[in-house]
């Protein structure tokens, strides 16, 4: 899922204040599993927001909503109205919510309320760990399930490096060293001797360094 952090209140007052009629829009879907962009999220935010507007002296009406994911124009037929009546939005779902938004309603102002993070997963309730870079050529198949791109802070396709100790990350007593994970994992699997295999160099073709990277269904194209 995608991992977002709320930006600062006073960040998210600064931009939003000079507007009239204010949404907080939440997105119930990967922001919202990790508390920081959902319908709760949102009515939170609007009402500090309020709180800040009263305190100031500063005259705006502020709403919240949200909707269960912006990323699909199916979604915001329950919101339409909500929308249209806003000058402003302050979005708090990922960073590709906000931008399908300012596409779909190219006349509108969208602002960001999240800094999106990481696409990762849920290593215990209040805790989530980054565990995918969406490299486009996952080597999962390699690696035991274990993601060194994301993991190993080298990014090593190799390891482990020189550097760890004790199955920890020579950055950090806190991480885990990536690769002795994977030693790991395959020792469970009965499958160690899958870790002299050399792995060979990646193929970042796939990578985004070429630019936003589009996946086309012809057969769905209407």
């Amino acid at each position: 899922m995608i991992v977002g952090k709320q930006k600062p209140l006073d960040d998210i007052w600064n931009r939003v204040k000079e507007f009239e009629k204010l949404l907080v829009f939440g997105c119930n879907t990967c922001v919202a599993v990790c508390h920081e962009g959902g319908n709760k999220e949102a009515e939170i935010l609007a009402s500090l927001l309020r709180m800040r507007a009263t305190q100031e002296n500063v005259s705006i009406d502020i709403r919240n909503s949200g909707i269960e994911r912006q990323c699909e124009h199916e979604f915001f037929e329950t919101a339409e109205k909500e929308i249209e009546w806003a000058d402003a939005v302050l979005s708090i779902a990922c960073g590709v919510g906000v931008q399908f938004m300012v596409k779909r309603y190219p006349l509108l102002r969208v602002y960001p309320g999240l800094d999106t993070t990481f696409m990762g997963d849920v290593e215990k309730p209040g805790l989530f760990t980054e565990s995918c870079q969406a490299c486009g050529k996952c080597i999962l198949d390699l690696t035991a399930g274990i993601c060194v791109m994301s993991r190993c802070a080298k990014r090593l396709l190799n390891g482990p490096c020189g550097g760890s100790t004790k199955g920890k990350c020579e950055i950090s007593k806190e991480v885990d060293c990536a690769w002795q994970l994977v030693v790991d994992r395959l020792e469970t699997l009965g499958n160690l001797d899958e870790f002299v295999k050399v792995i060979p160099l990646k193929d970042w073709s796939t990578n985004r360094d070429g630019g936003p990277r589009k996946l086309i269904h012809e057969d769905l194209e209407t």
